[in-house]
């Protein structure tokens, strides 16, 4: 029960430190971009992409931890799995819907990289945003 406190305590202040790291990095791209201007786009993206990947499974531990505290409470043991299937459906849709957008922009492979992580960031953005709601 202390090590669930202590756990719920250390995800909760990770979210509140991690939270600003999401408007902090901002990318910008030129509109005739030289190769070397897109490789640090691209970079620049993946910082983004890591930095709300890291926030959303803070989000994801700490929901986790609720739900077995609940569980506990309540001997409801239905949330918690349906809970994982969400974020495995939320991967699995992430995936798809920027895929698409990728190989519509092949064989420029700059561009669909760019397209796939613009929809990849604001698939995580919109689900860090889900994940903040409270649940009780």
């Amino acid at each position: 029960m202390i090590k669930n406190k202590r756990l719920s305590i250390s995800c909760t202040l990770l979210i509140l430190l991690s939270a600003p790291i999401q408007a902090d990095e901002q990318c910008n791209l030129a509109a005739q971009a030289t190769p070397d201007e897109a490789k640090s786009y691209l970079q620049c993206l993946d910082k983004q992409i890591e930095s709300l990947t890291r926030i959303q499974q803070t989000w994801v531990n700490k929901i986790t931890l609720d739900l077995n505290k609940i569980e506990e409470e309540t001997g409801n043991t239905q949330l918690l799995p349906i809970f994982k299937r969400s974020i495995t459906s939320q991967n699995k849709y992430l995936e798809d819907s920027c895929k698409w957008r990728y190989l519509q922009k092949v064989p420029n492979g700059t561009q669909a990289a760019i397209v796939y992580k613009r929809c990849e960031i604001r698939i995580l953005e919109q689900h860090i945003e889900v994940l903040r709601q409270p649940i009780k």
